[in-house]
C-alpha cells in the first residue's frame, strides 16, 4: 500500500495544495515550463482525478439526502415517526460528520487515498443499504449516525486531494465541476427515487425501503471500483510518468513561492487559530450551506404539499436542481478568470434571497410561482457555496495551515446543516415559516461574513504593499509564516 510521505524534492512543493496558494508579487518561478506540455498535463489530470471523485461525492450526497425521497414514499408512515422525528433523524448525522472530518483527514494523510476512500465508502454503503431493513425509528436513527461517521471522511479527502494537483487559479472550476456532484444528486435522486418507487410491493418491501437498499448496494459496488480508479499522491501516481511528475511538481513549486509553513509549533498555531480569516471564512460556509442541505431535504415534501402526487414531485425537483448544476459551474468559470470571488457570493446570496423572501409571503402566491421560487433559492445558493469553500482555500498558505483551516471550514460550518435539520417544522407546513426566515438569516450571515473577508483582505493587501508586514521577515519563524508572508497577495 503506498503511504503518503512529503520527503526530498518533493516535500516543499506538495505540501502546499494549490488551493492555498495566493499572489506572490513579481514571481517569475516556471517560466521554462513547456506550455504544451502543460496542457497535455492538465488534460490527463482532469481527466484521472476528477471523474472518480465526483462520482464518490455523487454516491455521498445521495445516500445522505435519500431520506428525503424516502420521506414522501411513506417512510414516516411506516416507521410510525410523529412530530420532529424526522427532524431528528435528520440531525443525528451531522454529529458524527462533523467530529470525524479532522481525524480523518489526518488519516488520510498516512494511507494511500483509493484504500481509505474505498473503505469507508463500502461501509456508509452498507449502512444505507440497513435504512431500508430497519423496522423501528430508532434504527433508522442509529443506521443515520453510522452514515454521518463514515460519510465524514470524504469531501475533505477529496478537497484534499484534488488540491494536490492544481494551481491556486484553475482550482474553483475543477473544483465546482466536483463539487456539482453534489447539486446533481438533488436531481438525480428525485429521478431514482421515481423510478424506485415502481417496486412497491416487491419482495413485501415499500418502495422507500428499495431506494435505500438498491442505493447502498450501488454503493458499496462502486466503493470497490473506487480502489482501483481512484488516484493517489502525486509522487506516487502511477497513471503519471516520471517527467510528467517533475512538470507537476514545478508547477506546484512556481504557484507557492516562499510562503511556506513546513512546521507546526506554537507560532504556527497560533497563526492558525488567530487568523480572522479562517472564522470568517468557516461562519460565511456555516451560513450558505443550510440552504443546499435544505434544498436537498425538504424540497420533495415542498413540491408535494404545493399539491402534486409523490411520484410528480420526484420528478419536478430535477429541474430545480439542473439548473443549480448550469449555475454553478458558469460561476465557477467566471470567478476563476476574473480571479475574484466576493462578488460572485454576494450575487447567489441576492438570488437565493428573493426565492426565501417570495416564500415567506406565499399566501398570495399561486403554486406556479412558489415552485419558481425553488429555481431561485436553489441555484442561489449553490452560486455562493462552492466560492466560499475555494475562497478560504485561496487564502491559506502552507500545508499545516490549509489542512486545519479547511476541516474547521468544512466540520463547524457544517453546523449549518444541523439547522436545516431542525427549523422545517412538521407543525407549520406547507408555510414553513420558521424554515424559510431562519434561511432568509442564515444566508445574510454568510453575506456580513463575507463581507467582512473582503473589507481585511483588501486591507491586509494594502499594507503589505506599503511594506507594513515586512518586519516579519525578521522574526525568528521567517521561513514559516504560509500566507502571512509580505509578499503574499490575497485573493479578494
Amino acid at each position: 500500500m503506498a503511504t503518503h510521505t512529503h520527503a526530498n524534492a518533493f516535500e516543499k512543493e506538495s505540501a502546499f495544495p494549490v488551493a492555498e496558494k495566493v499572489e506572490i508579487i513579481n514571481d517569475t518561478a516556471g517560466t521554462n515550463i513547456d506550455a504544451e506540455a502543460e496542457r497535455k498535463l492538465l488534460r490527463k489530470l482532469d481527466l484521472r482525478v476528477l471523474p472518480p471523485l465526483f462520482v464518490l461525492f455523487l454516491l455521498s450526497f445521495l445516500d445522505r439526502t435519500n431520506i428525503g425521497n424516502a420521506k414522501i414514499q411513506g417512510l414516516t408512515e411506516d416507521l410510525k415517526m410523529k412530530g420532529s422525528d424526522y427532524n431528528i433523524a435528520l440531525f443525528v448525522f451531522f454529529v458524527p460528520y462533523i467530529l470525524f472530518e479532522v481525524p480523518s483527514n489526518l488519516i488520510i494523510k498516512k494511507m494511500a487515498p483509493s484504500t481509505w476512500l474505498s473503505l469507508i465508502m463500502i461501509l456508509w454503503g452498507i449502512s444505507t443499504i440497513g435504512m431500508g431493513l430497519v423496522n423501528t425509528f430508532g434504527g433508522l436513527v442509529a443506521l443515520r449516525v453510522i452514515l454521518g461517521f463514515f460519510e465524514a471522511g470524504l469531501f475533505p479527502g477529496c478537497v484534499y486531494l484534488i488540491s494536490m494537483y492544481y494551481k491556486r487559479h484553475e482550482l474553483q472550476w475543477r473544483f465546482t465541476l466536483f463539487f456539482a456532484a453534489s447539486i446533481i444528486a438533488g436531481g438525480f435522486g428525485g429521478l431514482l427515487a421515481f423510478a424506485i418507487a415502481k417496486m412497491d410491493g416487491i419482495a413485501n418491501y415499500s418502495g422507500w425501503r428499495w431506494i435505500f437498499i438498491l442505493e447502498g448496494l450501488l454503493t458499496v459496488v462502486l466503493g470497490i471500483v473506487a480502489k482501483f480508479w481512484v488516484v493517489d499522491w502525486p509522487e506516487t501516481a502511477t497513471f503519471l510518468t516520471g517527467d510528467e511528475r517533475a512538470l507537476l511538481i514545478a508547477r506546484l513549486s512556481a504557484d507557492s513561492g516562499d510562503a511556506v509553513m513546513n512546521r507546526l509549533d506554537k507560532r504556527a498555531a497560533k497563526r492558525i487559530f488567530g487568523d480572522a480569516k479562517v472564522w470568517l471564512g468557516t461562519l460565511a460556509y456555516f451560513g450558505i450551506v443550510n440552504t443546499g442541505y435544505a434544498g436537498s431535504f425538504f424540497i420533495p415534501t415542498i413540491i408535494k404539499e404545493l399539491g402534486y402526487k409523490s411520484s410528480a414531485a420526484q420528478v419536478r425537483s430535477i429541474p430545480i436542481f439542473v439548473v443549480a448544476t448550469v449555475t454553478a459551474v458558469l460561476t465557477a468559470w467566471l470567478t476563476d478568470r476574473a480571479r475574484h470571488r466576493y462578488t460572485f457570493c454576494m450575487v447567489g446570496l441576492a438570488i437565493s434571497s428573493v426565492g426565501y423572501i417570495m416564500l415567506l409571503a406565499q399566501a398570495h402566491l399561486s403554486a406556479g410561482v412558489k415552485y419558481f421560487a425553488l429555481f431561485l433559492i436553489v441555484p442561489g445558493g449553490y452560486i455562493a457555496q462552492p466560492v466560499t469553500l475555494v475562497w478560504l482555500a485561496n487564502l491559506m498558505s502552507g500545508h499545516y495551515k490549509r489542512s486545519v483551516s479547511s476541516a474547521l471550514q468544512v466540520g463547524l460550518g457544517n453546523i449549518g446543516g444541523i439547522v436545516a435539520s431542525n427549523v422545517f417544522l412538521t407543525r407549520e407546513a406547507p408555510r414553513y415559516r420558521t424554515g424559510y426566515g431562519v434561511s432568509l438569516g442564515m444566508l445574510w450571515i454568510c453575506g456580513a461574513a463575507c463581507t467582512a473577508l473582503f473589507v481585511l483582505v483588501k486591507r491586509e493587501n494594502g499594507k503589505r504593499e506599503r511594506g507594513e508586514r515586512d518586519y516579519r521577515l525578521q522574526g525568528q519563524d521567517a521561513d514559516n509564516l504560509g500566507d502571512d508572508h509580505p509578499a503574499f497577495r490575497l485573493t479578494t
